[in-house]
């Protein structure tokens, strides 16, 4: 499978397991998955087909890691819209994670914090790089710090998604770290 084909799977994918089941005719049960058949079928009858053996290599190549598969199941990491409780284990985090973002996003994050806004939780990056990657999504980066061992020691409760992704409710200005 080309790279352009893997990439539109994913997408896809991402779309409708994450922000709209609906659109294509799937419920995603309590904690996000659905049937892999299903997917397929109503996928190809909103016309976009795509094959088990696509969807696998999707899975597998993708360097975020954003799926999960049980079985004959399927889900999205994290990163929802919709209403699905992944079931993640509450974690003791790193001293400090990081956020990505861009310029024009500083004076709200600095005045109230960073929110989850449309999702469910706030996305924490493990690294600078993978932060980095995450803000340049929407222009020229810039990387926050976030001192999560002082959010965890104040009550601040923090899960890790299977793909590695740091998620919390939300983090007020003052356990943010600003650049320059």
């Amino acid at each position: 499978m080309d790279e352009k084909r893997t990439i539109k799977v994913s997408k896809y994918l991402s779309k409708h397991l994450r922000h709209q089941p609906e659109r294509i005719g799937i419920t995603l049960d309590p904690n996000g998955w659905v049937a892999i058949d299903e997917l397929i079928r109503a996928a190809a009858a909103h016309g976009f087909r795509f094959t088990r053996t696509e969807l696998d290599h999707v899975v597998a190549v993708n360097d975020k890691r954003r799926f999960s598969v049980e079985g004959d199941r399927i889900r999205a990491s994290q990163g929802h819209t919709v209403e699905v409780d992944l079931g993640l284990p509450v974690a003791e985090p790193p001293e400090h994670l990081y956020h990505g973002t861009v310029a024009r996003s500083l004076d709200a994050i600095r005045a109230e914090g960073l929110r989850p806004m449309a999702r469910h939780h706030v996305h924490l990056s493990p690294d600078r790089e993978t932060a980095t990657r995450v803000g340049a999504r929407r222009g020229r980066p810039v990387v926050l710090s976030v001192h999560a061992g002082a959010m965890h020691r104040a009550g601040h409760v923090f899960h890790i998604s299977a793909n590695g992704v740091w998620l919390t409710d939300a983090v007020p200005p003052r356990f943010l770290r600003f650049p320059g």
